[in-house]
């Protein structure tokens, strides 16, 4: 993930990296983003969520052979669910973001990967449309959501018009990583705002 590239540089400009003490990755899958904001993070918890028991297995021994245990938490949960009273400085997910145009393309190789830690409808946004509107209270005042999207970055500006994102560019490419901070969510309503699959600005 090109969210990599934030994380080593602390997700700053966007946060004072000094101020930061919770951390949450969202549909960790194996924990591989939770536990690098761990290493760039020493003095941070970090909350690592998936709905996978077998994602959270692997994320586990990942865990374990790294000596995040004392760091890093595991939970299983349907995105916030499990959250109720969390609070983090910063909530970065790579969820599953893949259109139904896309999954049909997959090349070959890909079914072995699990189609839940892919596909997420016609355009892609099933699972961020659950997010944003979870958003605001499980964030800090002055706290960020960093999530990727990648090519459904389109059909999520389409639903969701006027919501100021943050599109990332990358010095080591990729693209579809977006930032919010608390108040821009909470200034557009964001929970509010979104179109449904099909619907366009009149």
């Amino acid at each position: 993930s090109p969210i990599s590239e934030l994380i080593e540089k602390h997700f700053e400009p966007w946060i004072d990296s000094n101020n930061v003490s919770s951390i949450l990755d969202l549909c960790t899958g194996s924990g591989c983003i939770g536990i690098a904001c761990a290493r760039y993070f020493p003095d941070a918890l970090v909350d690592c969520v998936d709905l996978s028991e077998d994602a959270l297995d692997v994320a586990e021994q990942n865990v374990q052979a790294l000596g995040m245990e004392n760091q890093v938490n595991l939970i299983y949960s349907d995105l916030f669910e499990a959250l109720d009273g969390r609070t983090y400085d910063i909530i970065v997910s790579n969820p599953p973001y893949v259109d139904q145009q896309d999954m049909d393309a997959l090349p070959d190789d890909f079914p072995h990967e699990p189609r839940m830690g892919l596909e997420a409808g016609i355009d892609g946004l099933d699972i961020v449309r659950r997010m944003l509107p979870e958003l605001s209270r499980h964030l800090n005042p002055g706290g960020i959501a960093v999530i990727e999207v990648g090519n459904s970055w389109v059909a999520l500006e389409e639903a969701y018009p006027d919501v100021p994102f943050t599109w990332v560019e990358f010095e080591r490419g990729g693209q579809g990583v977006f930032i919010l901070t608390k108040e821009e969510i909470d200034h557009h309503q964001v929970d509010r705002l979104a179109r449904e699959p099909g619907q366009r600005r009149l």
